[in-house]
Parts: C-alpha cells; sequence; structure tokens
C-alpha cells in the first residue's frame, strides 16, 4: 500500500506526529521535497525529537528511510542530524540519500539572506537557509546532487565553473562581498563525502522492488499545500511542490502505484511569515492560541501567526491533492475556548467564494464568512477513542469534516504518540 501525506494549510499541522503513527506499520518512508526549512516534531516514549531532513520513520529499526531525489540536502545539517541520532543510541542503518537528490552549497544560505535584504519591504519572509537558491540552481542546471560527491575530479571542475565564473561576480560586482575560496570549499565537500558514503545511493530500484514487494510505504512531505509553488499564495510559497503530484516526482513513484492520499489538517491555522491570512486572529484568542500550542517555528523559532479554522483553504488542498481521508491535529488546543468558529469562505466585492483566490491582491482583502460553534471547555488529552470526546468536541470535527469535503479519521489529543483518536479504516493494516 502507497500512502502520500501531505499538509493541507500553511505548515506546521502536526504531519510529524502522523507520519510517526503510520511509520509503524511501514516498511518505507520517503521525504519527498523541501530542505532543512521544514521542522517535523515527534514526541515518543525517550523524549522529544526534531528533524528537518531525516525522515520520521527512522525511529522505528524495521524502516527503511529514504531522502527522495525532490529534496534539497544540507550535508552539514543532515551529518548533525545522524549525530545527534547516534548520541541518543539510534543507529540510522537503513537511511538512504537519493544520488540524485540536489545539495544546499556553502554560498546558497549566503545568497538567500543577500536576495532577502535587497528586497526590502517586499521580502518574503524565507528561513535564509539557501533553500530557494539550492532549488533555483537545480532549474538553471548549475546544481550539485549528492552523488556527485563521489566523484571528486567532476566536483572540482564544476566548482571551479560555477562559483569562479557565476557565482563570485555577482558577490562581488552586484552586494560587494568578498569572493568565495571554490578549493577551500572542494576540500569541505569532500570531507562530507567521506562521512556521507554509505548512505548515498540510487534509489530507484530501491523503492520500486518495495513497490514490486507489495510494501507499506509512506511519502512524507514538508511545508503544505499552500505553500507549493504553483498553488500556494505565490510569492509567499516554499521553492518546491509539496502536494501529492511533488510527492510523486520528488519520489519516483507513478500515480497509479498510489492507494490514498491523507491532508493533515491542524484544528486552527497558523502560517510563518508573510503573505495573506483571511481567518488570522489578531486579538488576545489569537494570543491564548499561540502560547497554548507554543506555536513557534521549529526550524526558525518564529511566533506564528494564528487564526480560526479556514475550510475554504482545506477544501481547496482536498480537491488538489485528491484527499482520500484527513487528519485532525492539535484539537486539544482549543480546549478552553468557549466559542470556536470556522471560516467556512470568503466575501469580496459582493461576490462568495468558497476557495482561495488565485489573485493575492484580491485574497488578501477577502473577508472570511464565519460559522460559530460551541466550545467543549475541557481536557480531551486522555481521550483514545471516538465516544471519549465531548459532544460539541465531536461536532466541531464533524462538521469540518463536512465543510473540507473529506472524513476525519485521526483526530490528535496530545504531542505524544499515544495520545490520537482512530476513526474508522485501519491504515496499512
Amino acid at each position: 500500500m502507497v500512502i502520500i501525506l501531505v499538509g493541507g494549510q500553511w505548515g506546521d499541522e502536526g504531519k510529524g506526529k502522523v507520519i510517526d503513527y503510520l511509520a509503524s506499520k511501514a516498511q518505507m518512508v520517503i521525504r519527498t521535497q523541501g530542505g532543512n526549512n521544514a521542522g517535523h516534531t515527534v514526541v515518543t516514549e525517550h523524549g522529544e525529537f526534531k528533524f528537518q531532513l531525516m525522515p520520521s520513520g527512522i525511529l522505528y529499526p524495521h524502516c527503511t528511510c529514504v531522502i527522495g531525489n525532490g529534496v534539497v540536502v544540507d550535508p552539514i545539517v543532515l551529518l548533525r542530524e545522524i549525530s545527534q541520532l547516534r548520541e541518543r543510541g539510534i543507529e540510522p542503518k537503513k537511511l538512504f540519500v537519493s544520488e540524485r537528490a540536489h545539495m544546499v552549497m556553502r554560498y546558497h544560505p549566503l545568497f538567500d539572506q543577500l536576495e532577502e535584504e535587497s528586497r526590502g519591504d517586499d521580502r518574503l519572509g524565507t528561513t535564509w537557509r539557501g533553500i530557494g537558491p539550492a532549488y533555483s540552481d537545480k532549474v538553471r542546471r548549475i546544481g550539485f546532487r549528492i552523488g556527485d560527491l563521489q566523484k571528486e575530479a567532476f566536483m572540482r571542475k564544476k566548482l571551479a565553473f560555477v562559483v569562479g565564473q557565476v557565482k563570485n561576480p555577482v558577490l562581488t560586482k552586484l552586494y560587494g562581498q568578498d569572493a568565495l575560496d571554490w578549493e577551500s570549499m572542494l576540500a569541505e565537500y569532500m570531507g562530507y563525502a567521506k562521512e556521507l558514503d554509505p548512505f548515498i545511493k540510487d534509489t530507484f530500484p530501491l523503492i520500486h522492488d518495495a513497490l514490486d514487494s507489495g510494501a507499506n510505504i509512506l511519502l512524507e512531505g514538508a511545508q503544505a499545500t499552500m505553500l507549493d509553488l504553483d498553488f500556494g499564495t505565490y510569492p509567499y510559497v516554499t521553492s518546491s511542490n509539496p502536494t501529492a503530484g511533488g510527492a510523486l516526482t520528488g519520489s519516483g513513484i507513478p500515480p497509479t502505484k498510489v492507494d490514498l492520499t491523507i491532508g493533515v489538517f491542524k484544528a486552527y491555522t497558523s502560517r510563518v511569515g508573510y503573505g495573506p491570512f483571511p481567518s488570522e486572529l489578531l486579538d488576545e484568542i489569537g494570543d491564548q492560541i499561540r502560547e497554548r500550542g507554543h506555536e513557534f517555528g521549529t526550524v526558525t523559532g518564529r511566533a506564528r501567526r494564528i487564526g480560526w479554522f479556514d475550510a475554504a483553504v482545506a477544501r481547496y488542498a482536498v480537491k488538489v491533492n485528491g484527499v482520500g481521508c484527513a487528519a485532525l491535529m492539535r484539537l486539544d488546543i482549543l480546549d478552553d475556548q468557549p466559542l470556536v468558529k470556522i471560516c467556512t469562505g470568503y466575501n469580496f466585492r459582493g461576490k462568495r467564494f468558497d476557495y482561495p483566490l488565485a489573485n493575492i491582491s484580491h485574497y488578501k482583502h477577502c473577508e472570511p464568512a464565519y460559522e460559530s460553534m460551541a466550545g467543549w471547555q475541557q481536557q480531551i488529552g486522555t481521550a483514545r477513542c471516538w465516544d471519549d470526546l465531548p459532544q460539541a468536541c465531536r461536532d466541531y470535527v464533524e462538521r469540518i469534516g463536512e465543510l473540507i469535503g473529506a472524513p476525519i479519521e485521526l483526530i490528535g489529543t496530545g504531542p505524544r504518540r499515544d495520545q490520537f483518536v482512530i476513526r474508522g479504516r485501519k491504515l496499512f493494516d
């Protein structure tokens, strides 16, 4: 069985916990896109784990973990995560990195920062991790693949050209920065090559052997639908496609092999950085939800913007990704609210819209249309089955499922592995 897991909002929906739950029954987990600008948090009986590149299935010894060709990999960050796992007694024996995955080079974060600063008030709010410049170089065909680390002569020739002829003229003449030394960079990356060599692999046959054997395979995306390069709130988006289509191109799995796409949604909405956000709460309620939910970025530590659940965004994500069922996470964060609201659509220039507007100049001026429901005002962290949830809580979950057009099968009631309510189908059984 092949399952794609996608974020249905602007990220930070709780995908890491859902992936961890599903990975317990999966034979393979593939990270399909993004880089270390995204973070997944998993809380287990051994403590909290925060991953930026590592597939979340790495905590299960039986699970083969693949960093797919659609990911951009910063070798420094990957080696740090490997080291952190080893420090906690976990040896990533079944971790493989696709030879086709591109690298974030030393100069990419520098260009990320310089380009962002040059935008002034029109900055995008990037993480300065070099992800956008790395994907840009991939498209320009001057990028470096992880497999290139195994070819020192090739690295030498290409670094001399890319750094000497392409990057340094821009750094020195446009930005007034010092030129980079490509020879010291070569020595640095050849050091990474020795450490990463056991993990680098042509993952295509590995993945397709697993498909042919009928293995349970989970495709793990980073970020979310509203940050998609094509379908998100462009230009306030990421540099890859964190939708179901991106999961396929980022792994090499054909669409005919996919059995189910699961959309992960937070019981409210959050986003980091700039861009339109119709249901944003700029009041005490927003502050309460942010503090209770510890809504600060896994990677950047930045405070997240908070809003009510936006069913128009979620409905759009269900359609774009072909979501078959949904996970509703962090429901417990709303435990204290006497009243909860759902944005059911937007009003703009006298018209009703049921989906996000493609023109963000219009989208940012939309007025959310709200539906109010009674809160449950009791703690749900001990709930383990549907009937354990208060009636008002169940009503809220059911209404969201109706509005977005996908049944909610998984409900997160707290940060721990066991704080889940499972409804309906048994996934990967």
